[in-house]
């Protein structure tokens, strides 16, 4: 039997930043191959992972990052089981790498292609197999999201302090310059602050389904039954434009400033900027 001395479990440690005693027992097994160890430990997180299938996944970190010509930006989360993993520096740290292999990821969303992706012959599976070993909890990518410029334009991430929610905006512009405005920039940012605070249902009324929309005006209809026949639909409209206003976007007061709409500010930021600017697409991502 080979022996394992404690400099071979201080070395596998430093390699897979597990426990000495997780070292110890996977450098037995392998017979002192300190390769065959780590795929041991690896073994370890996935055989974890299955597990624990059934278990929530609450808590976690938005991740988000951007190509070094801003032309491509990514927003994920990553997700465990307990708020005490999710502020913990390994779980962090795979937060953080998610994000590049979320930029490498040749699909648009969907976590599952982003799990499978591979930076450096690694697939972020390979990862989480490693994190799970080490924390003992499920965890799984969650939400994902890449926008392309496929024009002039921008795109703005902005993730809360507490990394826990976070948007991306898509805003298209009529040319270069007025993308690269200082002024349209900050109120990228704003925007992108504004949806992280507020959390629009949809950019405008067209982005919100028939079937919401039905079930709006029969809870309008139902308040106001007892109203007289003729002002009911005038009701129900009006309390549907009130609906709009509070969960569209362009169709919400700006928390900046709120005698605008958020239309009326990225228009206006558009043409201080020089040109024309409109947001084509969001998304917002949470957790916990």
């Amino acid at each position: 039997m080979t022996e394992i001395s404690a400099a071979m479990v201080m070395k596998l440690r430093k390699m897979s930043g597990q426990g000495m005693m997780d070292c110890k027992k996977a450098l037995s097994e392998a017979g002192g191959d300190a390769e065959k160890a780590i795929e041991i430990l690896r073994k370890k997180g996935l055989a974890t992972l299955a597990k624990r299938a059934e278990r929530e996944t609450t808590e976690g970190l938005v991740v988000g990052t951007s190509s070094e010509d801003g032309k491509t930006a990514v927003l994920a989360t990553l997700c465990c089981e307990t708020d005490f993993v999710a502020k913990s520096s390994d779980f962090t740290a795979a937060a953080e790498r998610l994000a590049d292999y979320a930029l490498a990821c040749s699909d648009d969303e969907g976590a599952q292609k982003l799990a499978e992706s591979s930076v450096g012959g690694k697939s972020f599976s390979d990862c989480l197999a490693e994190l799970v070993s080490k924390t003992g909890e499920k965890t799984e990518v969650g939400d994902f999201a890449k926008f392309t410029l496929d024009g002039q334009g921008l795109i703005t991430t902005y993730i809360h302090f507490n990394g826990k929610v976070g948007t991306m905006v898509y805003i298209e512009t009529s040319d270069e310059k007025t993308a690269q405005a200082a002024s349209l920039k900050q109120t990228a940012a704003d925007v992108a602050m504004h949806i992280t605070a507020i959390n629009p249902l949809a950019l405008d009324k067209d982005g919100i389904s028939p079937e919401i929309i039905e079930r709006e005006k029969a809870i309008f209809a139902e308040q106001v039954k007892n109203k007289p026949e003729n002002i009911i639909e005038k009701i129900v409209e009006g309390k549907l434009k009130k609906f709009f206003a509070e969960k569209c976007l362009l169709e919400q007061a700006f928390v900046k400033d709120d005698s605008k709409t958020v239309g009326e500010v990225i228009e206006q930021a558009g043409k201080k900027a020089g040109g024309e600017a409109k947001i084509k697409r969001f998304v917002r991502f949470a957790v916990g």
